[in-house]
C-alpha cells in the first residue's frame, strides 16, 4: 500500500473538561479553597476569562494537567524518528521485531508522486527493499527453527520464535519510507511546544502535514488552550532568522482564527 504522505490522525482519548481544569489549577495557585470547589464554580465565561490570562502571560505549567492522545496511521518511519525527539510525550509504536513486513505499506512524497522518472526509481527501490528483506528473513527462520526444534522445542512454537528472531536482523534493510503506526500521548504545553516547531513552514513536510491535523483535532476539543497555537510568527516575529520562509503574513492568516 503506498500512502502519499496522507496521515490518518484520531483523537481517541483526552482529559475531561480540559479548559476547566486549566482554569482551576490557574486559580489554585491565588485561592484558599481546594480544587473540587474551584471546578464547581468555574461556568464557560470565568474559564475563558483564566484560560486567556494563563496562556497570555505564559503561565503554561498549568497545561501540563491535561493530556490528548492521538492514533495515527499512514506516516513514514522518517518521522517516527522526527516526532520521538519531542521528549514530554509517551509512545507505543508498531514493532518490526514482532511484525512481519514482507508486503510493507511505504509513504511517498509529493514530489516525487509528480515526477514519473522519480515514482518509477521509488517504486523500484522499494519492490527491491521488500524482496531482500522476505528472502534474508526467510534464510534466517530456517536457520533459527533448526537450532530451536533442536533443542526441543515443538515446531509450531519454533517456527514463531524464529520468524521473530529473522525479523529482527531482516528490518535492517527497510527503509526510511516504510510506513508505520503509532499511539501518541502529549500533555497540552508539550502539545504547543510541538506545533511551534512542526507547523512551521521549514518543518519537513510530512510531519508538518501531521501537525496540522491534530492542531485541528485539539481546536475542537479545547478551542481556548490552543487558540494561540501554532509556528511562532502567527504570535510575534519568525524566529527562524536568516533562514525564514518569509510567508509570515500568509501563517497568520492559515493559523489565526
Amino acid at each position: 500500500m503506498v500512502f502519499i504522505m496522507s496521515a490518518s490522525v484520531t483523537l481517541i482519548s483526552h482529559t475531561p473538561e480540559p479548559e476547566k481544569l486549566v482554569a482551576a489549577a490557574g486559580r489554585l495557585c491565588y485561592s484558599n479553597v481546594g480544587a473540587t470547589q474551584l471546578m464547581d464554580n468555574l461556568d464557560a465565561e470565568k474559564t475563558a476569562y483564566f484560560v486567556d490570562l494563563l496562556t497570555s502571560q505564559g503561565h503554561l505549567s498549568t497545561l501540563e494537567h491535561v493530556s490528548f492522545t492521538f492514533a495515527i496511521e499512514g506516516v513514514s518511519r522518517s518521522l517516527l524518528a522526527q516526532i520521538t525527539r519531542h521528549r514530554i510525550a509517551s509512545f507505543s509504536v508498531q514493532s518490526q521485531r514482532y511484525v512481519s513486513l514482507n508486503d510493507f505499506g511505504h509513504v511517498i512524497s509529493q514530489e516525487i508522486e509528480n515526477d514519473p522518472d522519480a515514482k518509477a526509481e521509488y517504486l523500484a527501490a522499494m519492490q527491491s527493499a521488500k524482496e531482500h528483506y522476505e528472502r534474508i528473513a526467510q534464510i534466517l527462520q530456517t536457520k533459527h527453527q533448526s537450532r530451536i526444534e533442536a533443542a526441543g522445542i515443538d515446531s509450531k512454537t519454533a517456527k514463531i520464535k524464529a520468524r521473530r528472531l529473522a525479523n529482527e536482523d531482516a528490518r535492517a534493510v527497510l527503509p526510511n519510507a516504510c510506513e508505520t503506526k503509532m499511539l501518541i500521548t502529549m500533555n497540552a504545553r508539550s502539545l504547543h511546544n510541538f506545533f511551534a516547531l512542526r507547523c512551521c513552514e521549514r518543518a519537513q513536510t510530512e510531519i508538518r502535514k501531521l501537525a496540522d491535523l491534530m492542531l485541528a483535532l485539539v481546536k475542537d476539543v479545547a478551542p481556548l488552550l490552543f487558540a494561540k497555537a501554532g509556528p511562532p510568527c502567527i504570535r510575534a516575529g519568525c524566529s527562524e532568522g536568516a533562514m525564514s520562509c518569509g510567508k509570515v503574513a500568509e501563517m497568520r492568516a492559515r493559523y489565526v482564527n
